[in-house]
């Protein structure tokens, strides 16, 4: 038996490498477990996310599945992981976010939502009788004071602001997609941040899509508010992106 075997039965006991196993397998599972990849990219006034939409089940009703959760009016997320941890995960947020308004009168603001959940999921690190949400999060959302935001957080209470991230089965693949193109988001419009993050998505996973198939969130600087495509909608998109590879 391996010396660190008696480590990974509790979450808050250090192996001799400096290492928490149980972080190590909640985080895996977050990423492995739903087989999905989100991609978030932020532009000069917008934000948009991209996700696959699989309906594991032909019995299942296509609109009641979804990795895509309105926050508050202005904030957006994409959740992977375990589906019912994803949605612990996402009630909660919900209840911050509607806890800051009633305090203090304004919506609560993308980053502060996001260091609150992170400290949530941060505590559940620190103790045996707790066990961490297998979930990772890309939050979206336009923020008075700072514009557009992108943060990842994940269930080790981790988090930090992107110009784009990517989470999920691909996440590393995604990753290294977006960092050739990271020059030039600062300046792109809503239409290119939705592009990319398609583009993005079907170059990692080698495939093309049709407007079923994926699931786009985008929150734009004019009206600060979040809201999901239509099918129509993600259609027209995929025409363009098409029409752009024949040009």
């Amino acid at each position: 038996m391996s010396r660190d075997s008696n480590y990974d039965h509790h979450i808050s006991i250090f192996s001799p490498q400096g290492r928490l196993y149980q972080m190590e397998y909640a985080l895996k599972t977050a990423t492995q477990t739903s087989g999905l990849t989100g991609v978030a990219v932020r532009g000069k006034d917008s934000c948009a996310v991209v996700t696959q939409k699989k309906v594991p089940d032909r019995l299942m009703d296509p609109k009641s599945v979804t990795h895509l959760f309105h926050i508050t009016e202005k904030i957006g997320c994409f959740a992977t992981g375990m589906h019912a941890d994803c949605k612990a995960f996402v009630q909660r947020a919900r209840y911050e976010a509607a806890d800051f308004a009633f305090n203090y009168g304004y919506s609560m603001p993308v980053h502060a939502l996001a260091q609150r959940i992170a400290d949530l999921a941060q505590v559940k690190t620190q103790s045996s009788g707790m066990r961490p949400l297998a979930v990772v999060c890309l939050l979206v959302g336009v923020d008075d004071e700072r514009g557009p935001q992108v943060f990842k957080i994940d269930c080790a209470g981790h988090f930090l602001p992107f110009f784009a991230s990517a989470a999920g089965a691909k996440e590393q693949e995604a990753t290294n997609f977006l960092e050739k193109k990271v020059s030039d988001m600062k300046e792109y419009s809503s239409d290119e941040v939705i592009r990319q993050s398609i583009m993005c998505l079907g170059s990692v996973l080698g495939s093309d899509f049709r407007g079923s198939e994926i699931e786009v969130g985008i929150v734009e600087g004019k009206s600060g508010k979040f809201r999901e495509l239509t099918e129509d909608e993600i259609e027209s998109h995929l025409n363009a992106i098409a029409d752009d590879d024949d040009a």
